[in-house]
């Protein structure tokens, strides 16, 4: 079966579709309703018993009762006054450090980076005040 370019492999037999709807929804997909067109096949045989009708009418067989009204619901005393209290543990204030980075050897060392010149390469000075810099004519 092919889709929008995309091609499927449709199992009737093992009722299995590659898209994987057909076995998780356990309904046919469109993929095999378009193979069930083409041969003239019914789809009941292939839709799951949770979805026919004598399994929808067995599961509302049982009566389902509504919770009564807030006033008659019977509470034990424990739970009823019971105060709700906030944890113990406060945070403290400030960004939290993140515990999962690991610090460069550089850093371990404590050694600090000299400033050098973008323009001669030499470090302690900057660009501003080097004094190597080509004279301007």
């Amino acid at each position: 079966m092919t889709d929008d370019g995309r091609s499927f492999v449709v199992c009737l037999k093992n009722k299995t579709c590659s898209c994987g709807k057909f076995q998780y929804e356990e309904i046919p997909c469109e993929h095999v309703w378009a193979v069930l067109k083409r041969r003239s096949l019914v789809a009941d045989v292939f839709c799951s018993d949770l979805y026919k009708p004598k399994t929808v009418l067995k599961i509302y067989e049982i009566s389902i009762y509504p919770l009564p009204s807030f006033s008659e619901w019977v509470i034990p005393e424990a739970i009823m006054y019971n105060e709700a209290r906030p944890p113990k543990f406060k945070r403290p204030p400030g960004r939290p450090k993140n515990k999962s980075r690991s610090k460069t050897k550089r850093e371990l060392l404590g050694l600090k980076g000299k400033h050098t010149c973008s323009t001669c390469g030499f470090a302690g000075h900057n660009r501003r005040s080097c004094r190597n810099r080509p004279q301007e004519v």
